[in-house]
């Protein structure tokens, strides 16, 4: 097997940590070189002490003036903090995985609506293929830059997708999410720090979060009409996992047909788990591990259907999900460093 050659850029964080520990035992990839402007010079331990003994190499600052010596590149800076580089590496040849939201939305416009920014690399934006595999699959194994997905969208897209193919998503969806604190970055903030999260149950960004856009434009997409989503997050008292309650309100349901849908989509895949319906799913089953647990439920007294996802958010709703697309990328088999169970407890 050749060995491609890998870069991360914003190494130091928690995404950029997932990345290093998926890759350190991924027998086709290999990392050698991982920036941080914190830690500079410094071992990959430094920032990451679970990954002592696994890495030799030490974080590099990042060079916008330099092409990296590499087959791939993973961008886990921040939003709008490399967006140019990345556009400056695909047109020196080098792929990209770019796990910020800079290149998930086609149109340039809502970039405008959504992030209040003129996109630098419109040109990009169409060819950029939104990275969940299970739904991309073709497109990302011949892309030059995938754009991966965010972990609230993900678990969004993936409990609505069979019902967006069976026509089912008419209305307006309400997307409640419960989200960890994982999902705020490795820098302590007020509200995203843990202390602050333990014990509580809180929305935050209740009206036009940013993750909608996605949801709405991948659900649009599968269903080939246009699809309305509200999505609401809320802080909950746990440290990684992303649950996705997912309601519309259907009449005279054909709940066979349901069945069949998520049957359809997702019955051949490695990384998806389809539960009975009326099945409980909980984050605790995927934590640590790239699968994605999916259920649905129906209320046949008020016509609500609930469709549910769980997933981690740091693995499939992000740097799992970054490698899976690398591994299509390179013609690799697509569990390659992403097949072993979740953790329990």
């Amino acid at each position: 097997m050749t060995v491609a050659r890998a870069a991360i850029l914003g190494g130091s964080g928690y995404t950029g940590g997932e990345l290093l520990r998926l890759l350190a035992m991924h027998p086709g990839i290999e990392v050698v070189e991982a920036t941080s402007r914190e830690y500079k010079g410094k071992p990959i331990y430094y920032a990451h002490p679970h990954l002592r003994g696994f890495y030799s190499i030490r974080f590099t600052s990042l060079d916008t003036s330099r092409i990296p010596d590499v087959d791939i590149v993973f961008n886990a800076l921040p939003h709008g903090v490399a967006v140019e580089y990345t556009g400056h590496l695909i047109d020196h040849g080098i792929r990209v995985v770019d796990l910020s939201a800079d290149y998930r939305l086609k149109d340039p416009e809502a970039y405008r609506s959504w992030y209040g920014m003129d996109h630098p690399r419109e040109d990009l934006l169409e060819e950029s293929v939104y990275g969940i595999p299970e739904l991309r699959r073709e497109e990302i194994r011949g892309a030059r830059l995938v754009a991966s997905p965010g972990c609230n969208a993900t678990a969004a897209i993936l409990s609505l997708a069979p019902l967006a193919v069976a026509g089912l998503l008419s209305g307006p969806v309400v997307v409640d999410i419960k989200a960890g604190s994982s999902e705020g970055g490795a820098k302590p903030k007020r509200g995203s720090h843990h202390p602050e999260r333990e014990g509580a149950a809180r929305p935050y960004s209740p009206a036009g979060h940013r993750h909608e856009a996605e949801a709405e434009q991948e659900l649009s997409r599968l269903a080939g009409t246009s699809v309305r989503v509200s999505l609401v997050p809320h802080a909950v008292s746990m440290v990684r996992g992303v649950l996705a309650s997912s309601h519309l309100w259907v009449e005279d349901l054909d709940l066979q047909e349901v069945s069949r849908s998520y049957a359809a989509l997702y019955g051949g895949e490695r990384f998806i788990r389809v539960y009975p319906r009326g099945s409980i799913i909980d984050v605790k089953n995927v934590v640590g591990s790239h699968m994605v647990d999916v259920s649905y439920s129906y209320d046949e007294r008020t016509g609500r259907l609930t469709a549910f996802a769980a997933l981690d958010n740091l693995v499939r709703g992000a740097a799992g999900q970054a490698v899976h697309a690398a591994n299509i990328m390179l013609g690799l088999a697509e569990d390659l460093g992403l097949g072993y169970p979740p953790l329990k407890p």
